[in-house]
């Protein structure tokens, strides 16, 4: 039976990673099918502390990565984990898929931190993955989170999308950066609380867009973001309105659908609860980043939280 396995290789898993290994644990990571998370999807990352001239999203978790790999940390890449179960006389068998091999494996660990974050929820156009992907071919103007990029769009029109609370605070925020903020909802109202509501309708810079959706990006020639093309959803016409920046608020998913069955306690959105730190309702199951934060969702905290796993997952297994 081995010592600790980390589900998940965003900043928490990573960050778990270095201090379990660096503890003589010698975890063993499994990175899931998009290996990095969320970072990995977006481009510059300016508010990480220790790079004062930015770093890209990819390349800092491809850092953190050699760094944990330094230390002794075992990476399962392209390994999706399916289930955890009890072991026999005690621990816990960890299921995967190894989406390289199309092979199904399992193992025996002490403890496990489940570090799979969450995904941010899309419209589902096609055209979207285009903003998701890496590489050079990448389109750029499409994000869901204002607090991670709204100062990149100074001085320039957005839009953000969604009707909710997040929605509204989404796009107060953005009134900091951007010239004008259209709030986009494919209703005739939002669904955000009262106040929220009225904070962001009554706000100068900031347009709400009612009965609309998007049906297409357009970039220029730079591929950078410069309109989206609005369908109505009472009629079905449309409408092009021109932004440099489309910020998706439609909400979070957690990856913790394979939990289901091993008793950890989710809540009503379905992100981990815990307890006294990162432990959740089941000793020797840990969590840390995303898939228990629906507040702050940032790579810093996503971090903290992973050493702060590390460090009970080590003294859990001390005792």
């Amino acid at each position: 039976m081995q010592n600790v396995a980390i589900i998940g290789s965003g900043p928490a898993g990573w960050t778990a990673a270095i201090y379990t290994a660096r503890a003589n644990l010698a975890p063993v990571l499994f990175t899931g099918q998009q290996a990095g998370g969320q970072l990995t999807t977006t481009t510059e990352v300016e508010n990480f502390p220790g790079f004062p001239e930015g770093i890209q999203g990819p390349e800092l978790m491809t850092r953190c990565e050699q760094q944990a790999v330094r230390f002794g940390t075992e990476v399962k890449m392209g390994c999706v984990v399916t289930s955890i179960t009890p072991a026999p006389g005690g621990g816990f068998t960890v299921a995967w898929n190894d989406m390289y091999q199309g092979t199904d494996e399992s193992a025996a660990f002490k403890a496990v931190i489940i570090a799979t974050g969450a995904s941010a929820r899309y419209l589902g156009l096609p055209a979207e993955q285009d903003f998701l992907v890496d590489g050079p071919a990448r389109k750029h103007g499409l994000t869901a989170c204002a607090t991670c990029d709204g100062a990149f769009y100074k001085n320039v029109p957005v839009a953000v999308i969604g009707g909710g609370d997040t929605a509204c605070e989404e796009a107060v925020f953005l009134t900091r950066f951007a010239s004008q903020v259209y709030l986009v909802h494919r209703r005739d109202q939002l669904r955000a609380s009262k106040v929220m509501a009225q904070r962001a309708t009554t706000h100068p810079k900031i347009t709400p867009v009612w009965n609309k959706t998007i049906g297409d990006y357009h970039v220029d020639a730079k591929n950078k973001m410069e309109a989206i093309t609005l369908v109505d959803t009472v009629t079905g016409a449309t409408s092009r309105l021109d932004v440099k920046g489309v910020f998706m608020a439609i909400g979070h998913k957690p990856n913790t659908d394979f939990l289901k069955g091993t008793g950890v306690q989710l809540d009503d959105q379905g992100y981990i609860e815990v307890v006294q730190g990162c432990r959740t309702s089941v000793t020797g199951l840990f969590a840390a980043g995303d898939v228990r934060d629906h507040t702050y969702r940032q790579a810093i905290t996503a971090a903290g939280m992973g050493c702060q796993a590390a460090i009970e997952v080590e003294r859990y297994l001390a005792h």
